[in-house]
């Protein structure tokens, strides 16, 4: 694969009547993508209270999981189509944990994918098969390649 090269925009501005200062200022900011999508986020409110975060708008820790899993996703899609298993629908309610890891620094260290997929036809993998297509799929997510934290997936 040749090199290529990816670009997200991220804009941030202080509100007019904002104080900057003590870390009490506003965490809502812009991720614009190509294509004109833009998208609200925020830390997590999780992290930072509410109304200095905005628990309505995406976080980068939610972010990162939900990349995690659709790189994931669409490998085992791609996989599966070339094997001539057709899947109707795939769902992930994926789980990130946020702790301090062994440098003692705060890191998602492990994210866990919980995929629900349904195939139909003939061609239907065995639970076996269907293992072999997630360790395939974990080997050719570029998201997951790139991170450290611990990556599993459990079949359900």
């Amino acid at each position: 694969m040749d090199k290529l090269t990816f670009e997200a925009k991220v804009d941030w501005t202080k509100g007019k009547e904002e104080q900057f200062v003590d870390n009490n200022f506003s965490r809502a900011h812009l991720w614009h993508f190509d294509g004109g999508l833009s998208v609200p986020a925020s830390s997590s409110h999780h992290i930072i209270p509410i109304p200095l975060s905005n628990p309505d708008n995406i976080d980068p820790e939610q972010a990162f999981i939900a990349a995690v899993s659709s790189c994931h996703m669409m490998a085992l899609l791609t996989i599966a189509s070339k094997r001539k298993y057709v899947v109707e629908s795939y769902s992930d309610k994926a789980i990130g944990i946020l702790e301090r890891d062994n440098s003692g620094r705060s890191s998602i260290t492990k994210v866990t994918l919980r995929p629900v997929i349904r195939f139909s036809g003939a061609n239907v993998p065995s639970k076996d098969n269907l293992r072999k297509l997630h360790k395939v799929a974990h080997d050719n997510c570029f998201i997951a390649n790139s991170v450290k934290a611990e990556i599993t997936v459990d079949i359900l």
